[in-house]
């Protein structure tokens, strides 16, 4: 992140907070939005996990005591006009350059002492500024599909993914110059991969347009990267995928992304899962279900019924006489694993069918109960109510 975002990003406002804010009510702010924007709750939404970024690392500086105390200084110094009143090599007034706020100027005074308050904000030394060609870089974030069986996803599975990713190039070892030859030191940043740019009374730091931001130039560029110092690695990894997982759900692996640079971290692998209906079983969050056949007698009667389960011998089930049609029995811990590693249940329910064809005897015993049970109108009741909202 650069000086002029950091300064000008309002932590409070990210927040909703005042300036005054205690603590406890930075930590309560930062709780509801961040329920609120996360990602696993904002699936495919770019927008909220952008703003859930913006709301963690507003409240990475203002929960730490004395980061936050740093950045109040640093914001009452940037607003309170530093900029104009400035000292030049000379002594008069003119620009600001904020190279001289981060040790620029080589002398004690002013710039070293702001220097020293805003380097502890940024992580970055008060009198010399780094070689951005040795400089311990990230690796990139990779994004990757898989596609399990139903089974796997409730249990979990163990998965082969062939990633590719940008790392550096085998041929030149990353330097981006041909074999023999060696880059030099861009002599516009002198190797810090930063530049200047005046914006007013102000000067804020960007990538050198040169080098592009590595602090070295390639005079003979190497034949494989063309001058990138990059190139493209495949490699197989084994990666297990967690218990309970949903169709179309996003899953973070930490450092199984592209290798680092210059013993950087390794980045992140997102993994976009995409599980296959199962004939029998569905989802309900933690819970299976499935749909079993009874018949008339059965449900009218009450019966033990057996019921599948998932990987598992069949179960057997009590139905209580009178069950209506749709009716749904829980059957405990035979659901799917939650994160605590105990199960969620298996949601049973029951549909009456009716028989396509009847024997003789099953037509006679039918029709003797239709005798049996004459004069009962099961609709009745509902045309007395649909006619009185007439």
């Amino acid at each position: 992140m650069s000086t002029k975002d950091y300064l000008e990003k309002d932590y409070y406002a990210v927040l909703g907070v005042p300036k005054t804010a205690t603590p406890d009510d930075i930590k309560k702010a930062y709780r509801k939005l961040a329920r609120q924007y996360h990602p696993d709750a904002n699936k495919g939404n770019t927008e909220t996990e952008e703003k859930f970024k913006e709301v963690s690392e507003a409240y990475d500086v203002l929960s730490d005591i004395k980061r936050r105390k740093e950045y109040d200084e640093a914001r009452t110094l940037f607003g309170s006009g530093l900029g104009g009143y400035s000292r030049t090599p000379g002594g008069a007034r003119g620009g600001f350059d904020f190279g001289d706020l981060f040790g620029g100027s080589g002398q004690q005074g002013t710039g070293e002492r702001i220097g020293d308050l805003f380097g502890g904000i940024f992580n970055r030394g008060g009198s010399q500024r780094p070689s951005s060609a040795g400089r311990a870089r990230r690796g990139q974030d990779i994004e990757s599909e898989v596609t399990l069986s139903f089974a796997e996803a409730v249990d979990g599975a163990t998965v082969s993914l062939r990633l590719t990713s940008s790392s550096a190039c085998a041929a030149c070892a990353g330097t981006g110059a041909k074999a023999g030859t060696t880059p030099r030191v861009c002599p516009t940043c002198e190797g810090t991969g930063a530049a200047s740019r005046n914006l007013g009374n102000f000067a804020f730091s960007e990538p050198c347009r040169d080098c592009r931001g590595r602090g070295l130039l390639v005079d003979d560029p190497c034949p494989v990267c063309e001058g990138s110092g990059r190139g493209k690695s495949t490699r197989n990894i084994q990666a297990r995928v967690p218990a309970g997982v949903g169709d179309g759900q996003r899953i973070k692996l930490k450092g199984k992304g592209a290798p680092g640079e210059n013993g950087g971290p390794a980045g992140d692998l997102y993994v976009l899962v995409h599980v296959q209906p199962h004939p029998v079983f569905g989802r309900s969050g933690e819970n299976l279900t499935v749909s079993v056949p009874v018949t008339f007698p059965e449900a009218a009667l009450g019966a033990e019924i057996k019921v599948p389960t998932l990987r598992g011998m069949p179960v057997t089930l009590r139905i209580p006489e009178g069950t209506p049609n749709g009716r749904t029995f829980r059957v405990r811990g035979r659901g799917a694993a939650r994160k605590d590693g105990t199960k969620g249940d298996l949601l049973v329910s029951v549909q009456v069918t009716v028989p396509e064809h009847l024997d003789d005897k099953a037509r006679a015993a039918l029709e003797q109960f239709r005798d049996a049970t004459e004069g009962v109108d099961l609709r009745e009741e509902l045309i007395k109510q649909a006619r009185s909202e007439l």
